[in-house]
């Protein structure tokens, strides 16, 4: 028997054509695709744009400690609107226009370069329009993510998108020095400008990223207040995103006060080269693949509690023990073995703590919870980096290290004093 061909209404002589509509796993392989490169450019940038204001302006521990509190610094003034102003407009067209944004801004480093107009204020200008876009992106990017893939599929599409990070991240330090040591470190940032636009054209093709009907949004009238309120309350008042989001933000508080200090310790202090400044980069990137490729099967063997605890636990003495071994000789390589490891363990409660976030948050509220977590979890790293900027300039970049190290381990407690420790995997939002 003949199939009948569907008649278009408009013109009955015209077949009309196919109406399927388009598969969620194709649109998520293509959001995959533009993460991937947008993060292989971000990962020349971790270490480029440090090395423009410690190399190429001789910038003091200080004044390094507040560009890595500009590149912060979003996430803790417009964290909490920009979640509600993300869950009121369509997720694609915020992505695109970061991309946009940022690629403009890295392009201005090499080209006030040119010119020998190149100023710290024009870095710090810089760093703080990217954690803007940075902002807006990661807030839509994750609030996108569970309309693309099954819920029971969310843990493996995280972990995927975290071993590819890591791959990226792993090479791009690395091309990064290749570039520093062959060209100049303003120059190594186009290459991050270009990465985002590839991004951009990726993300445009991308067709089931949306929003939330209006009428399906609690407050279509435009309260932010209300919206933001909503946000904090939902986050605050569960117990179990109550102790990630404090898990993590200590973590973060402590990390970025060492974090903010190291490349200080090594390129000021101890003369390393940008070659072996990228190894360090590149070592925890590997560390962080080796972890996201091991992360489900930690959480079915110990339980998603236990392997966070564990998790955080480990990651933070790995950290600790390495702080002694950054010298200018043969313990330069046991520190970054250490590094590695720590995050190899680390990515566990990475991974896993942001697919319960997803599994426990309501569809209408991903925003707001993805920009409240955001606020306080990254919006702890400006506070960081200026801690460590100060101590770095006061106690040395090696003691600013050991403090930031020894203040991560505290980050387990929130969890071992939560249901979480013994929990075994998400219960039902």
């Amino acid at each position: 028997m003949k199939p009948i061909t569907p008649v278009n209404p408009l013109n009955p002589t015209k077949p009309m054509r196919s109406m399927r509509p388009p598969h969620p796993e194709g649109d998520f392989r293509r959001l995959w695709a533009a993460d991937t490169v947008s993060q292989a450019g971000s990962a020349v940038t971790l270490l480029a744009l440090p090395l423009v204001a410690i190399g190429t302006l001789h910038a003091t521990p200080f004044q390094a400690g507040l560009l890595v509190t500009a590149e912060y610094l979003a996430f803790l003034l417009i964290g909490l609107p920009a979640g509600a102003w993300v869950d009121r407009t369509r997720h694609r067209p915020v992505m695109v226009a970061a991309d946009l944004a940022r690629a403009a801004l890295l392009l201005s480093v090499p080209a006030a370069a040119w010119l020998d107009a190149l100023t710290l204020a024009h870095l710090y200008t810089v760093a703080f329009g990217m954690s803007v876009c940075t902002l807006f992106f990661d807030v839509a990017a994750q609030s996108a993510l569970p309309h693309l893939i099954r819920p029971d599929r969310l843990t493996g599409a995280n972990a995927r998108l975290e071993t590819t990070r890591n791959i990226t991240q792993a090479t791009g330090p690395g091309l990064a020095g290749a570039l520093t040591a062959a060209l100049t470190a303003p120059a190594a940032l186009a290459a991050d400008a270009v990465s985002y636009l590839l991004s951009a054209l990726l993300l445009s093709r991308v067709r089931q990223v949306g929003s939330p009907p209006p009428q399906d949004r609690p407050h279509p009238t435009g309260d932010l207040r209300a919206e933001i309120s909503e946000g904090l309350r939902f986050v605050f008042g569960h117990p179990v995103l109550r102790a990630l989001t404090t898990a993590s933000a200590i973590s973060n508080l402590c990390g970025t006060i060492g974090a903010s200090m190291l490349l200080v310790l090594l390129v000021g202090d101890l003369g390393l080269s940008p070659l072996l400044c990228a190894a360090v980069y590149t070592a925890e990137a590997v560390g962080g693949l080796l972890g996201s490729l091991l992360t489900q099967r930690i959480a079915a063997a110990l339980g998603h509690g236990r392997a966070m605890c564990a998790s955080v636990a480990l990651g933070g003495t790995l950290w600790l023990l390495a702080v002694p071994f950054y010298q200018d000789d043969w313990r330069f390589a046991v520190a970054v073995t250490l590094q590695a490891l720590g995050w190899t363990a680390f990515m566990t409660f990475k991974i896993t703590s942001l697919s319960y976030r997803q599994h426990l948050c309501p569809a209408p509220l991903l925003g707001r919870m993805t920009a409240t977590v955001r606020f306080v979890v990254w919006g702890s790293m400006p506070v960081g980096a200026l801690l460590g900027g100060a101590l770095g300039q006061w106690l040395g970049a090696r003691a600013a290290l050991w403090i930031g190290a020894t203040g991560e381990l505290l980050a387990v407690l929130p969890l071992l004093l939560s249901p979480l420790r013994s929990a075994r995997r998400p219960a039902a939002s």
